[in-house]
């Protein structure tokens, strides 16, 4: 069976709401009609967030579209679904993710090589107000350097 193209669902909004620390690759928990939706291409990780629980770490609002040939085994839209890291990575997280100020996003989804769903979460830190701006004027005087060498 070959594999269909290659998924890269991204978290535009993370880089700009968030100052990167740490990145981790995590594998997802997933049920058989979820999976079959992700590589159709048709999940959304845009408001998720990662969050502890008692037995690990969840991803929280991700949402994964009904499978479309489905029958009623079909999984609930936006179910907490539990992600799969070492328990190394799992203490480091949960030390600095109780710190004030810093949460446990989603930057990315793809489908690895032997055909699993991973999902791509960093340690954040919110950005002010100014940092935001500030990123924006980096982003336009940027794209103005990018026309003026075109010319």
């Amino acid at each position: 069976m070959a594999l269909a193209k290659h998924i890269h669902i991204k978290n535009k909004r993370a880089s700009f709401e968030y100052h990167i620390l740490d990145t981790y690759i995590a594998g997802i928990q997933l049920l058989g009609t979820e999976i079959k939706s992700i590589r159709e291409g048709k999940a959304n990780i845009n408001d998720s967030f990662c969050a502890f629980f008692e037995d690990g770490l969840y991803i929280r609002n991700m949402h994964i579209a009904e499978y479309s040939f489905g029958s009623f085994y079909n999984h609930e839209a936006k179910r907490d679904r539990k992600l799969l890291l070492t328990k190394k990575e799992l203490k480091k997280l949960k030390e600095k993710g109780e710190e004030k100020g810093f949460t446990i996003v989603p930057l990315k989804m793809f489908i690895s090589e032997r055909g699993f769903a991973k999902v791509e979460i960093a340690l954040a830190q919110g950005k002010k107000d100014f940092d935001k701006r500030e990123t924006i004027k980096e982003r336009e005087s940027k794209r103005e350097l990018d026309r003026a060498m075109k010319r």
